[in-house]
């Protein structure tokens, strides 16, 4: 399938770009693109919220006073969590396993949705070239202007230029990555992608088999 192609001025070139059918206009499975982008976010958690069970806190060695005789109810330890200062009974904690296994097909494959839904949406915009000579904001956010973004936007560099990464990442609303590490989640995450010519070859060359 051929795309337009547009230079950093926005303004469109004779020459088209051809996009292999099986990675750019594959059928949609709503179920399984649904079934992957849940697992990358639950991939994604971060688990900082921790306390401490009753094996955890300190002191408690002995108990605090004798079973019996006192008229006081019975207590074995002051590490109870029925004591101020005592552990917490199923509190939060690191150690729970929250990583999901993801198939390399099915991902590979929800890959390939999700960059097949930016082509039947309008919302891939092809460029012939990304690279900058100098990290400056103001002319990162000037090409995507010629270039018809006007909301989030996800940027696939299919090489790593320091100046155009640096400079495209200072954006709001914009997210900058390798065309090598393009994901579904990633991709669903932002209206529009942009790639680059380098970035098409890198992804039929990394995941299309």
């Amino acid at each position: 399938m051929l795309v337009t192609t547009h230079n950093k001025q926005g303004e469109e070139l004779e020459e088209q770009t051809r996009l292999p059918k099986d990675v750019f206009d594959i059928e949609i499975n709503n179920d399984l693109l649904h079934q992957v982008v849940v697992s990358q976010r639950q991939n994604r958690r971060q688990l900082s919220a921790d306390v401490k069970d009753r094996s955890e806190v300190s002191g408690g060695g002995s108990k605090p006073w004798r079973q019996k005789g006192t008229g006081r109810a019975r207590h074995g330890s002051i590490r109870s969590p029925l004591w101020e200062g005592g552990g917490v009974t199923f509190g939060p904690d690191t150690d729970k396993k929250l990583k999901k296994e993801i198939p390399s097909k099915m991902k590979r494959k929800a890959l390939f949705m999700a960059l097949s839904s930016k082509v039947e949406d309008d919302e891939l915009v092809l460029v012939d070239d990304l690279t900058m000579e100098e990290i400056k904001t103001q002319k990162a956010e000037e090409i995507l202007g010629n270039l018809g973004v006007d909301d989030t936007c996800l940027v696939a560099l299919g090489e790593a230029n320091e100046e155009a990464f640096k400079s495209l990442r200072n954006l709001s609303d914009v997210e900058v990555m390798e065309a090598r590490n393009l994901n579904a989640l990633d991709l669903l995450s932002f209206k529009y992608l942009v790639l680059d010519k380098k970035a098409v070859k890198i992804i039929k060359e990394v995941f299309y088999e």
